[in-house]
Order: structure tokens, then C-alpha cells, then sequence
């Protein structure tokens, strides 16, 4: 890999912050929940550093540099217009689609996703008096694919449909020929697309990343969150072309009071946006690295697990049915024999019961360290097996 600007191999200690990833079960190596273990690029560190020295921190307006960062950054790296009268702000993506569910459906509807899909789509489903309707992915070859077929006949069933592209945990991009047809069934069934983007600028170096163009049953979700490692700022916006929707969105969102901006968050988006893309190009170069370290790895070490090939987002899915375990007494199994923390691929859907997914957004070193984990876990796994 060519020599970087910016640190990425540094291992920062996150515990005892507060910190979701490290500080909540006290694993030993946490390679769970999607966020990234590398230092933020310096121009975010900066900026906030600026605002906490201004001495006073109360009520914050979203300034219209805010919405205007999002507008070029959407225009220069995806060719994708927008305008401000077109979004609305959030705190969060997912608090947008409990939003959105609330003002857009009924109880008791049916919301269709695509399975196996990032988990909370489920609990913002269900916890909102909604059910889940999954159009599951067809896996075949070690590749995923859309039905179409069942996606055509579930959709009729529907007002809503949430999408996840770049999709996690599989980390597939949809091609515009897929997403073309996505929108061709949602037109047809007079459905309301939201559109989740929130992986979009992690993808592989020199992958295109196909953005849903902008129609009027469209709802957009986007945020540098990921992208930058700055979600516990609670930042995102809204974007649609259909007025109508999006004065509904407003109106909920305000109800929900999920539409204030805290006082660091403008400031962190807008130097993410708007000064660290060159940080970012770095970031891609280093998770790619990564994934050629794990996909290595499994291929010389630990051949009996599979990696999803993928060319988006830090989260990679491993196929693991190989071993014939249960994902969820997989995942256990690692953390209380190793200390590492995989997510259990069940967690995305009845149909992700043989995989883990593992997030290798992380120096070098604690990679490696984990995939050794990973190693010596399945061994004592399989000892116990065969003992048995």
C-alpha cells in the first residue's frame, strides 16, 4: 500500500469513554458494531476543537452551509444534484425511518426489506406496530442477487419498501440496472422507496457507487457518519424531490423532536464534507488493504470459512457454514473462548444463520490480532466438537 498522509496504524485506547464498541461488554476485541477505530481526520478534530472553545454550548440552528456541503459533495463525487428547499435535517438515519414508518404507514402494515439486512431495520419495523415483509436475497456461488419475482409479488402487499445500498452486512453495491428495476416495481406498486446511503463513500478504490436517482416515490437518507467515523455527532439528512413527502417527513420529525442539531454537529459535518475528502480517498485505500489481509488470511489459515466478496462498506460477511454451527452459538463461542466479538449473522435475518460479520475497520496490528483469534477460536471450537 502507498505511504498515507494521515495516521491509520496507530491503536487509540477507547476504553473507559463511554465507548459502545469497547466499553459495553468488555471484550477483549470487539469487531462488532460499525464503527471505526481510527482516528478522525485532523481538519474534524479542528473544528470541533474550535467551536468547544468558544465557552458558551446552547441551542443550535442548522446553518445553510450544512445543507450546502451535502449538495456539493453529492454533486462532485456522484454527479447527483440537489437543493436545500429538497432536505430536511435529522439526527440519525434510523431515527428518520421510525420517523418516516410513523407518518407513511399505518399499524399493522407490512414493510418490505431486504434480507439478510442491517438488524435495526427490524426493530424500527416492529417497535413502530409495523410488521416485516422480507424479499430475501437468493445466495448462490457465493454471490447475492435480488428475487425479483418475489420482490414484484411482496411489493403489491406494500406502501413502504426500505432499501440498503450500498447494502449492509453483504456490502454489495446495486447496479443501476437493479435499482432501475427497484424503481420500475415501486412505481408500479405505488410504493414508498427510502433509499438507505449511508455506506456510499466506502467503497472499494476505483468502484463507482450507484446512488438512487432522484423520483418522486424516493426518500433518501444520507449522512457522513460512517463515512468519516463522526456518528456520535447524531447527524443526517433527509432528501426527496416529492414535496408532498417531505412536508410529512418535516411535520413527524418535529413531532419526534428528532430534527434539532447539536451544537458540535454542524461543525463536524461541514469540515468532513468539506475539507477531508482527501482523508477519506486514504480511509478506502486502508480497508481495502484490510480486506486483502482477511481474504488472504482465510484462504492460507482457515480455508473451511468463505469470504463474501463485496466492493463496499468495512463490514465483511464471512461464510461460516461450513462448520455447521449456529451463528449465534458461534459468535458466543468466540467471545467467551477468545474474546472476540463477531456479530451473528442471524441477527440480519433467519437467512444469515451461517455467516458472522466482522468489521475491519481497525489498524493493521488489531486485525491481525483478531483473525488470530478467529483462528484459534474455530480450533478450540472443533477440539470440542470432536471430543463430543
Amino acid at each position: 500500500m502507498k505511504n498515507t498522509k494521515y495516521d491509520f496504524e496507530s491503536i487509540t485506547d477507547r476504553n473507559n469513554t463511554n465507548c459502545l464498541k469497547w466499553d459495553l461488554f468488555n471484550d477483549d476485541l470487539p469487531m462488532w458494531v460499525a464503527d471505526m477505530d481510527f482516528k478522525v481526520a485532523p481538519q474534524i478534530q479542528d473544528a470541533i476543537l474550535k467551536r468547544a472553545n468558544h465557552p458558551v454550548y446552547g441551542y443550535t440552528i442548522v446553518p445553510d452551509e450544512l445543507f450546502n456541503v451535502y449538495i456539493n459533495w453529492w454533486d462532485s463525487r456522484y454527479d447527483l444534484k440537489m437543493s436545500k428547499e429538497d432536505m430536511a435535517y435529522s439526527i440519525g438515519v434510523m431515527p428518520s425511518i421510525s420517523s418516516m414508518i410513523r407518518c407513511l404507514t399505518e399499524e399493522n402494515d407490512e414493510i418490505l426489506i431486504q434480507t439478510p439486512v442491517y438488524h435495526v431495520f427490524f426493530y424500527v419495523i416492529e417497535d413502530n406496530n409495523r410488521k416485516v415483509l422480507e424479499n430475501q436475497l437468493i445466495y448462490e456461488n457465493g454471490e447475492y442477487r435480488i428475487d425479483f419475482d418475489d420482490l414484484d409479488e411482496k411489493l403489491s402487499k406494500v406502501k413502504m419498501m426500505v432499501l440498503c445500498n450500498p447494502h449492509n452486512p453483504i456490502g454489495k453495491i446495486w447496479s443501476e440496472k437493479d435499482l432501475a428495476r427497484i424503481g420500475e416495481l415501486c412505481k408500479k406498486h405505488d410504493v414508498v422507496l427510502i433509499s438507505d446511503e449511508i455506506h456510499c463513500d466506502l467503497t472499494d478504490p476505483g468502484v463507482k457507487y450507484n446512488p438512487f436517482k432522484s423520483e418522486d416515490y424516493v426518500i433518501r437518507c444520507l449522512s457522513p457518519s460512517k463515512s468519516f467515523n463522526i456518528a456520535g455527532f447524531q447527524s443526517s439528512v433527509v432528501h426527496t424531490t416529492n414535496n408532498e413527502l417531505l412536508d410529512r417527513v418535516k411535520i413527524q420529525m418535529h413531532i419526534d423532536n428528532s430534527d434539532s442539531c447539536n451544537v458540535f454537529a454542524a461543525s463536524a459535518v461541514m469540515a468532513a464534507y468539506g475539507e477531508s475528502e482527501e482523508w477519506l480517498d486514504e480511509l478506502r485505500d486502508v480497508l481495502y488493504r484490510n480486506k486483502e489481509i482477511v481474504r488472504d488470511y482465510l484462504a492460507e489459515e482457515l480455508p473451511v470459512v468463505r469470504l463474501v466478496e463485496c466492493d463496499a462498506t468495512y463490514l465483511l460477511w464471512l461464510d461460516c457454514s461450513a462448520l455447521n454451527v449456529a451463528s449465534k452459538v458461534l459468535s458466543e463461542f468466540l467471545r467467551h473462548n477468545q474474546g472476540l466479538f463477531l456479530s451473528a449473522g442471524v441477527d440480519f435475518g433467519r437467512n444469515g444463520d451461517n455467516f458472522l460479520r466482522m468489521n475491519i475497520a481497525c489498524p493493521e496490528k488489531l486485525l491481525r490480532e483478531g483473525l488470530d483469534k478467529f483462528k484459534a477460536g474455530i480450533i478450540a471450537l472443533n477440539n470440542i466438537k470432536s471430543f463430543k
